[in-house]
């Protein structure tokens, strides 16, 4: 087996493990939810990206096994109020559309799907503290996902923001798109995956993090360097200019020192233009 082989063995063994645990906390939730509904008559439903999205309560990091190297986690989301699946993520993964679920971490609605607005092509440019990173949205291949991220930018639900999650080995990207800033936020509404045949990671594209199949969000990574990982994440942006913005926070490091956490540097979202 090659180290290229090897890395990918790696990667999938990973992504399964976050999937599993998911799988268990939305199992768990369900349960929870089912039990409230009978008691007061409420139904919570749970987990709210990515991808992309929306995290576990414990963050979106999985914690390496026990006597491993430390290792990075694939870029998941997850949360038991902001947005989940509200059955199983298969199910999920058939709904066409925005579902509601659960709170935002910054409420401006739920957009109402335009498929001739949709289709229009975009060029957005994300409004770093340290510059300016632009990129075309890939509106004919993901248009559910571009037209969401025009919506919720147009709302302002970007502004001001922090990307949360900075990864450096073994997948190497900055996770951004949550206004809580704890990996756990969502805009209160979740959707399908889209351009998932074939999909790759090269550095230069944007995708989004997810809790599952079906979860997607506001919750979005940048890949500053080529990265192997399953195709689950639909990529949806083709950076154009300014990655060497994503490159420099990512050379400050993360806080964690394990390869997977909050970058050290600045990697504030200020605002985003859609032209």
């Amino acid at each position: 087996m090659t180290s290229k082989d090897r890395q990918r063995e790696l990667e999938r063994a990973r992504y399964e493990r976050v999937q599993a645990r998911l799988a268990e906390q939305q199992q768990a939730a369900k349960k929870r939810n089912i039990i409230t509904a009978a008691v007061a008559a409420v139904v919570v439903v749970g987990i709210g990206i990515g991808v992309a999205v929306l995290t576990s309560g414990n963050g979106d990091k999985a914690s390496p096994a026990a006597g491993s190297t430390p290792t990075t986690s694939a870029p998941t989301t997850a949360d038991s109020t902001a947005a989940t699946p509200d059955a199983s993520p298969s199910s999920s993964a058939e709904k066409v559309g925005y579902t509601k679920t659960g709170q935002a971490s910054k409420d401006v609605g739920v957009p109402t799907y335009d498929a001739a607005e949709a289709a229009k092509p975009y060029t957005a440019t994300l409004h770093f503290s340290s510059g300016d990173l632009t990129f075309d949205a890939l509106t004919t291949k993901a248009p559910y996902t571009t037209y969401s991220f025009e919506y919720l930018a147009k709302k302002g639900y970007f502004d001001n923001t922090k990307c949360h999650r900075l990864t450096t080995q073994g997948i190497y990207v900055l996770q951004c798109g949550d206004p809580s800033a704890t990996g756990s936020g969502g805009p209160g509404y979740q959707f399908q995956d889209e351009n998932l045949t074939g999909a790759t990671y090269p550095a230069g594209t944007i995708a989004m993090a997810n809790a599952g199949p079906g979860t997607n969000g506001s919750q979005f990574f940048i890949v500053y360097k080529d990265t192997q990982l399953p195709a689950s994440y639909t990529p949806w942006g083709k950076i154009t200019g300014g990655l060497d913005v994503v490159t420099k926070i990512a050379a400050g490091g993360e806080d964690t020192g394990s390869g997977d956490g909050k970058p050290k540097l600045p990697a504030d979202i200020k605002s985003v233009t859609i032209k």
